[in-house]
């Protein structure tokens, strides 16, 4: 989709045509391209089935609703924030008292949306003209116009000293797929820390892989997870320079760093601890360790056990009911002993492919029971390929098994 293409879907035609292919099916689309070319130009016809394409896959982040009134790019659908990831973010801003944002790299908008709808007002800026006809549209399509002024310029030669705060979202992805070295991003992360320190309040977003080391002492870091998928990190100025937080959502619930050192390692206990992600990605197994009275299977590896079932948000627990060396044939005689129909295969310091072991240990499900099994090292040693004793808890490897999620 080019300018020209898109701002025909803005003219009348346009947005009859949007209408008439809401929710078309893959398999109908060459069928209804033929039909609609015979009364509407091509390029249109075209551009129209692309922007519904393009809907259909929105849906997941911005909601049904939501998605059937914008408009999107195949990058900005890739790239933008999850509709409940922004509305967090954008209430955090209102929260620290907020009211005028300047979004650089705003893409389509979808923070710009969020903030705006926190009755924040918004300076949305993107250079590349597409994405910022694209972020206007969006906010006329959904009635923030009054709120949101989409500005087509170089973000690094915008005033931004008239707003409250500054959000900056670089590009992380080249031609090659996904960036990580952090001043290869566009604008460079150095210069979007510089942006920041100028700035009563800022936030940074980076990719949730980012080196603690390269963060700046004057950041307070914040990882977030949605449904327990990691989405992204955030550097914040202006709050509480050098606190690590892992922010889980829905809630949201907050993990705050405290400083504590690694944890122990300890022999296996009644129950196996998977930190989320976030809590993992911000160094805080050792907090989630804490609380649960627990230790680590490994130095190495962030999976914690603990002897009692504790309810907390920031893991999920399972119930040990075996334990034993890496086997395929013994492990899949036991689910078959355990009439097992469903089997999850999660590993960590394994080099054995999940899905593999899952075809291999169950390939023809005939019970009714749901299963895990953690393939990870434990005290040191490496999941043993064999038969044998089960091994101590002070070296080895093991499977681990539940049979009821806490």
């Amino acid at each position: 989709m080019n300018d020209v293409s898109f701002a025909s879907l803005l003219t009348p035609e346009g947005r009859a045509l949007l209408d008439e292919v809401r929710g078309t099916e893959p398999a109908r689309e060459l069928a209804v391209a033929t039909r609609l070319r015979r009364e509407h130009p091509a390029e249109l016809v075209s551009a129209a089935l692309g922007q519904a394409r393009l809907r259909q896959r929105a849906a997941a982040k911005f909601g049904a609703e939501d998605a059937e009134r914008m408009f999107f790019t195949p990058n900005g659908v890739e790239q933008s924030t999850r509709t409940s990831v922004a509305t967090y973010r954008a209430e955090r801003f209102r929260a620290l008292g907020v009211r005028a944002v300047a979004d650089l790299c705003c893409g389509i908008g979808g923070d710009a949306i969020a903030l705006a709808r926190a009755g924040i007002r918004v300076l949305a800026v993107d250079r590349d003209p597409l994405t910022a006809a694209v972020a206007r549209a969006n906010a006329d399509a959904l009635g923030l116009t009054g709120l949101i002024e989409v500005r087509e310029a170089d973000v690094t030669e915008v005033d931004t000293t008239a707003y409250d705060a500054v959000f900056v979202d670089p590009a992380r992805r080249g031609g090659r797929g996904r960036i990580f070295d952090p001043e290869a991003y566009s604008p460079p992360l150095s210069w979007a820390v510089d942006t920041a320190l100028k700035a009563p309040l800022a936030a940074l977003k980076i990719a949730p892989g980012i080196p603690h080391e390269a963060i700046p002492a004057e950041a307070e870091a914040e990882w977030i997870s949605d449904g327990g998928d990691v989405k992204e990190a955030v550097l914040w100025f202006g709050t509480e320079p050098g606190l690590v937080r892992a922010t889980l959502l829905p809630g949201p619930r907050e993990l705050r760093g405290r400083g504590l050192p690694d944890p122990d390692v300890r022999p296996v206990g009644r129950y196996l601890y998977e930190p989320d992600g976030a809590v993992i990605r911000a160094h805080l197994v050792a907090e989630v360790a804490e609380d649960l009275d627990g230790g680590l299977l490994d130095e190495t590896i962030a999976y914690v056990t603990a002897d009692a079932l504790r309810p907390t948000p920031y893991a999920s627990a399972y119930e040990i009911t075996d334990r034993l060396p890496f086997n395929v044939k013994k492990l899949k005689a036991l689910l078959r002993e355990r009439e097992v129909g469903v089997l999850t295969v999660k590993k960590r310091g394994s080099a054995v492919e999940p899905e593999e072991l899952r075809r291999k240990a169950l390939p023809k499900p005939q019970g009714t029971n749901a299963v895990t099994v953690f393939l990870t090292r434990v005290a040191g040693g490496p999941p043993k390929r064999g038969g044998g004793p089960p091994p101590p808890p002070t070296g080895g490897g093991a499977a681990f098994w539940r049979v009821n999620k806490k």
